[in-house]
């Protein structure tokens, strides 16, 4: 039989995208059917809607992607004994990379590079989105019970094997934590890619706000707002699936 705690759990997994969906479906259906002027009309089309998405899902998913390839290793690496006299430094760096305001970091890549553009928009956001999962793998292999690393060895396990087949699968529940956390900022970072010429759904919100046309700036947030919180189920939905069962 099912315990209260699970039975809850389940409703919150189903209800918290079914509550996301009602809401965007109400918010669409009323920009849709009210009075829209010319600019209005313009920019709450289908078309627009799901090109602007798509953009804000290609922004997301790269920095994703680069924040999940860069953040890992290298919070694995800044773990080992040998190298744990520049973990400072390296989190010190990717908290200051984090501390500074996202428009600001962005601003001054564009700066440095003179460019616009997808990548231009991706790469300082990526940097901005990598403290959590860097912070969250080097305390997840901190926290490893040193007596199973040790036993590892003992049986003749290589510093390799041992990180693979217990310090990594152990450290996985905080690693996805992190994860989480930085998926939800690279959707909410991303709306700032259109101060580059970067797309996204930014460029409803600042369409709609430089031209006080609430109608579409409403549309643009209410999007981007159920983006991160559907990337946010997805990752909670990670947790449950792919860490350890015992720690489940």
């Amino acid at each position: 039989m099912s315990s209260p705690v699970r039975q809850a759990g389940r409703l919150q997994l189903f209800a918290e995208p079914i509550a996301v969906l009602l809401i965007v479906t109400a918010v669409l259906v009323w920009a849709f059917t009210g009075e829209l002027d010319s600019i209005e009309q313009r920019n709450i089309t289908f078309a627009n809607i799901l090109t602007l998405t798509w953009e804000h899902l290609q922004l997301t998913a790269a920095i994703s992607v680069i924040v999940l390839l860069a953040g890992v290793p290298l919070g694995v690496l800044v773990s080992r004994r040998w190298a744990r006299h520049i973990a400072p430094l390296v989190l010190g760096l990717a908290t200051i990379g984090q501390a500074a305001p996202a428009v600001g970091v962005l601003v001054l890549f564009f700066l440095l590079t003179g460019q616009t553009g997808f990548w231009i928009a991706v790469l300082p956001m990526a940097l901005y989105a990598l403290l959590p999962v860097l912070r969250n793998t080097l305390v997840g292999l901190q926290q490893v019970d040193r007596t199973l690393v040790e036993a590892g060895r003992g049986i003749g396990m290589s510093a390799f094997t041992v990180l693979r087949r217990i310090e990594f699968p152990l450290a996985i529940p905080h690693v996805l934590a992190g994860m989480r956390t930085a998926l939800v900022l690279a959707v909410g970072v991303a709306t700032l890619a259109m101060f580059v010429n970067g797309g996204g759904l930014g460029s409803m919100i600042d369409t709609g706000y430089k031209l006080r046309r609430t109608s579409i700036l409403v549309v643009g947030a209410v999007l981007a707002a159920a983006l991160a919180l559907l990337v946010d189920w997805l990752g909670g939905l990670a947790e449950r699936r792919l860490g350890p069962k015992g720690l489940r």
